[in-house]
Parts: structure tokens; sequence; C-alpha cells
């Protein structure tokens, strides 16, 4: 499955190439709720940096959200990294003295571990330079997708990770996995979306966690423990990989405003994913379906299932992720 990827917040293109107007209100109400409930991490950096510069009346407010919720993060950043100093600090008095104790160095390890990441955090948050980190998504974090409605294509801000409808917060805790929708499960658990809401996610890469014994296509050695490694999966030639997905709606389940979410749809790997490790492999679509994929028709799901047979295929180089 993609458990995450390098996504397309270039806001201008999705207008430019794709014809699609940008959903304003629901990034001013993302943005708004998301300082309100400490949430702010989960908007990717290049997503709220491309409304930092205001185009037009309504984007003067996006860009003071931006402004006003990056300022708070380093605030609050900037607090607990105060805090972590003083933990460390009275860790060490205890340490130093006639009865050191387990859980003064549980705390030396932990807030020497956390002093450690702030100052990337706080560099990361103020940096002028793109990262790769800036554009990557993680089940949870939000992204831009496109969708449509009326016949207008509309980019709106989803989370990466999809309830199904009915579902409740404890259900969505019990069954993580849904940032991805299996190919072979579309009818079945994913049938009240699939052929009702489509959309469009534009990724540039995705990475995947696989067995390091898999990677290196061998069997485990006799006492040897299974080891993760996380790949980075490019397409090559480089490109933009229009990915099918599905999407729902929740009425009011984010703090009272509704909670709009997505999940990618994954399909059995090409040769050069498979023989990397990884068992699923998300679904690119071509250009010339997007209209029909983001209008779909629950009476005639062989036409989306054809779409995603005839997908784009470009060969994915893969690499260790640093």
């Amino acid at each position: 499955m993609c458990y995450s990827a390098q996504i397309e917040a270039d806001y201008d293109k999705f207008v430019r190439e794709w014809g699609a107007i940008i959903s304003i209100k629901r990034f001013v109400e993302l943005f708004w709720e998301k300082r309100k409930d400490g949430g702010w991490s989960k908007i990717p950096k290049a997503m709220r940096e491309a409304f930092r510069k205001p185009h037009g009346e309504e984007g003067f407010e996006l860009a003071k959200l931006v402004a006003e919720g990056d300022r708070e993060q380093a605030v609050a950043l900037q607090a607990g990294l105060d805090a972590q100093v003083a933990r460390l600090q009275r860790a060490e008095a205890v340490l130093a003295g006639p009865k050191p104790t387990k859980s003064a160095s549980s705390d030396k390890r932990i807030a020497t571990d956390k002093i450690s990441r702030a100052p990337r955090n706080l560099d990361d948050l103020t940096s002028k330079e793109p990262k790769d980190h800036d554009t990557r998504i993680d089940p949870g974090i939000y992204a831009p997708v496109m969708i449509e409605k009326d016949g207008q294509r509309i980019v709106v801000p989803m989370r990466y990770q999809c309830p199904l409808p009915g579902w409740n917060e404890k259900t969505e805790r019990r069954y993580a996995g849904t940032y991805n929708a299996r190919r072979d499960n579309l009818e079945k658990s994913w049938g009240k979306l699939f052929g009702h809401r489509h959309r469009i996610m534009i990724v540039t890469r995705f990475y995947e966690n696989v067995s390091r014994h898999k990677m290196e296509g061998r069997e485990l050695a006799t006492g040897e423990k299974e080891e993760n490694v996380v790949l980075k999966f490019d397409p090559r030639p480089p490109q933009e990989m229009l990915v099918a997905c599905l999407w729902n709606m929740s009425l009011g389940a984010d703090h009272g405003t509704d909670l709009f979410t997505f999940a990618a749809i994954t399909d059995e790997p090409p040769p050069e994913v498979l023989a990397a490790g990884h068992d699923r492999c998300i679904v690119p679509i071509k250009p010339e379906h997007v209209d029909a994929w983001l209008s779909p028709g629950p009476n005639n799901l062989e036409a989306l299932y054809a779409i995603l047979d005839d997908r784009a295929r470009p060969y994915y180089e893969h690499r260790l992720a640093a």
C-alpha cells in the first residue's frame, strides 16, 4: 500500500493545466480549524506556502491565517524546547545526586532526543528553501485534491485517511489502514464510494515500507529478525501521476466542521515494485480518463474498472529513503 507520497501543491498548475478552481472557503475552514485544535503540522508546509502571497481579496484571509499559524507553531516549538531543556536539567541533577533513578535516566534520554530534533523542526518551519518533506504526506495529513461538481473541477483539501460512511472515531481507530482502497475490494468495503465519489491526487513520488530481506530478494537467515526499510519510488521518465482515489465527507466530524477525507486506490504492483519487496501499488490514470473518472456512474462500474486497467505505466525506480 502507498503509505506516503510526494504531492503537487502548486495551485496555479491545477488552474492552468486542469481548468480547476480553488475552494478558498474550504481552505479557510481547514486552516482556521487546524490553528484552533493544534493540528497545524497536519497541513504540509508546501500547501501553506502556496497561500502566503495573497491573490485577490479572499486570498488575504488565507495569507493572514498562514502567517498567524506559522507564528503560533514557532512559539509552541520554542516552548516545547524550553520545557525539554528544563526536564534535562532536572534529570541530570538527580543523576548527579546520591540516589540516581531509572526515571531520571529515562527523562534524560527522552529530553536529549527531543532537544536534538527541536532546532530541525524550527528550521523546517522558517526555511525559505523548499525541501522534499514540505510536500510529503502520510496518513492523517492533508493534501490538495481535485474533484468535480456540477461540471466544474474543484481543488479542495482533504485528509489522507478515509473513514467509510457511517463510521465513528472508534471504528476508524480500529481500522486504521483506510488510507488505501484495494482494487479487489472496491465493490465490497468501498461500495458506497466507488462509482459515487471519485477524486484525483497528483503525486511525483511514493514511499513504501518493505522488509529488507524482501528488498534484497532473499529469505530470512536463521535467527535473523525482520527489518523494515523505507523505499522511495520515482516514475521514469519523471512525471506527475494522476492517482485514482475515493473520497468521503463526514458531517461535523472535525470538531464541528465537516471532515473531508480520501483514500488512494491500490492494485497488484508492476514487476519492478514487486521485485523491490512490495505487493501493492498506486494506480495512476491517463489524462484522457480524468473527466470520466471524476464523473462516475454507479450503474457502469465496468467502465471505471476499464479506466483503472488502462492506467499509465511508468517504470518505478527505487532507492532507500533518507
